[in-house]
């Protein structure tokens, strides 16, 4: 996986409280039990991180943790300085 995906998954472990044994790529924001709430809380958190800022349309169109990394990723996600 990509380092962008690496960064979205300790996101969701460290500020949501998600284990990260049940996070994969295809994993939905739902069986997560995060709401839309959360996903709202997770762009912003993504914003602060990454350094890219998801749109609220964008993120209605976010169902797995695997889109999410590829938005992020498509927006030109900066991970650890790179």
């Amino acid at each position: 996986m990509s380092a962008v995906y690496d960064r979205v998954k300790e996101l969701l472990v460290e500020k949501f409280g998600v284990s990260a044994d049940e996070v994969s790529p295809e994993t939905t924001f739902e069986e997560l039990d995060l709401d839309s709430l959360d996903l709202v809380e997770f762009a912003m958190a993504a914003e602060e991180e990454l350094g890219v800022r998801i749109s609220d349309e964008e993120a209605e169109t976010i169902a797995t943790v695997g889109d999410a990394a590829k938005l992020l990723e498509e927006k030109g996600a900066n991970v650890g300085g790179a």
